[in-house]
């Protein structure tokens, strides 16, 4: 089970701490190794083999346990309507959540597989991959309809351009103050001045507050990184911590916009039109539910800074090698706003 981001990993927990976590489960067995695979945004990750069996141990960082708990039983009910998923083992008591030293883990059955990125799908595997999102979406209504009366909070406004051009004057005085300064910070200057131009031009494109596309339960955080494929099918989605209620067909372009982003920050738009039009399919979503996402989902990348945000205010410089590609497709994308759109709508 592959892991996202590669970064250096913190240390595996002790022998202690496993040796609590695995007596709590009947057929887990003694911990062989532990190795650290890396360190999640949201959760750390680690390749246990004990003498049962290979697992893969999620140590959650916000160690909201309800909220964990939330999550696998909702992966177990997604199972057994056949989405591929890989639930956390029950144990002894039929708990998927262990809380040792006031930390939340989960234990979950190791699976084979590797990521695949956009560039490595054919044509029939982007339907199938458009196919399996909207799977996931129509399930998920099923699921989370049962459990909450399918209430749903708010969707947030579009972004406001006054307090973008605010951070980016920000990132700037950041970006200029910096000794020593190297390639990154020339390329990070010269796109937030570019932005900075772009959102003046398009302000008023703005999306409207009551254009906005049909709401549901969606993964949150649907990208090659967090599907598994076994050769050339996916064998598990996994990593659900920011399952919530958006506009669905906006997780849709937003996970297009990574899976099929060249190196040149250009989409790959034959796929996605294939992409796109099983994932209508499969998820009942109209022409104009999809031209509304295109929408809000470029102008929230127009208006979106968090890599350098990363990098210039929290000093954390994981998500620097992603930032080429995607600064890139913002302006790719606005001078090529109808073509994509056909592409997810066509």
């Amino acid at each position: 089970m592959p892991r996202s981001h590669v970064h250096s990993a913190e240390a595996a927990p002790d022998g202690e701490t496993l040796s609590a976590l695995l007596r709590r489960y009947d057929t887990a067995g003694e911990a062989v190794s532990c190795e650290p695979l890396t360190q999640g945004l949201l959760n750390r990750g680690y390749r246990l083999a004990t003498t049962r069996g290979r697992f893969f141990l999620k140590h959650h960082l916000d160690g909201d346990r309800t909220a964990i708990a939330r999550q696998h039983r909702v992966t177990q009910r997604l199972e057994a309507l056949g989405v591929p998923v890989a639930p956390p083992v029950p144990d002894a008591d039929g708990r998927t959540v262990a809380v040792i030293g006031g930390r939340c883990y989960a234990l979950h059955p190791w699976i084979d597989g590797r990521h695949r990125d956009g560039g490595e799908l054919t044509a029939p595997q982007c339907w199938r991959l458009g196919g399996l999102l909207g799977l996931v979406h129509t399930c998920l209504e099923r699921v989370m309809r049962a459990r909450t009366g399918d209430r749903r909070p708010p969707v947030e406004a579009a972004a406001d351009p006054e307090d973008t051009f605010d951070v980016i004057d920000e990132l700037l005085t950041l970006i200029r103050e910096r000794r020593n300064r190297d390639t990154f910070d020339e390329l990070a200057e010269h796109r937030l001045v570019e932005r900075r131009a772009l959102l003046e031009r398009h302000a008023h494109r703005r999306p409207e507050a009551d254009a906005v596309p049909v709401a549901g339960w969606v993964h949150g955080d649907f990208h090659p990184l967090n599907l598994l494929y076994r050769d050339t099918e996916p064998a598990a989605i996994v990593d659900w911590d920011r399952l919530g209620v958006q506009p669905r067909a906006e997780e849709a372009v937003r996970a297009a916009a990574i899976f099929f982003v060249r190196p040149d920050g250009t989409l790959e738009l034959t796929k996605v039109r294939s992409y796109a039009r099983a994932y209508r399919c499969a998820a009942g979503a109209g022409t104009s539910e999809m031209a509304a996402a295109v929408h809000r989902v470029w102008w929230e990348r127009l208006n979106d800074f968090w890599m350098l945000r990363w990098r210039y205010q929290r000093g954390d410089r994981r998500a620097d090698p992603q930032f080429p590609a995607a600064a890139a497709l913002v302006v790719w994308w606005t001078r090529e706003y109808d073509a994509v759109r056909d592409a997810f709508c066509g």
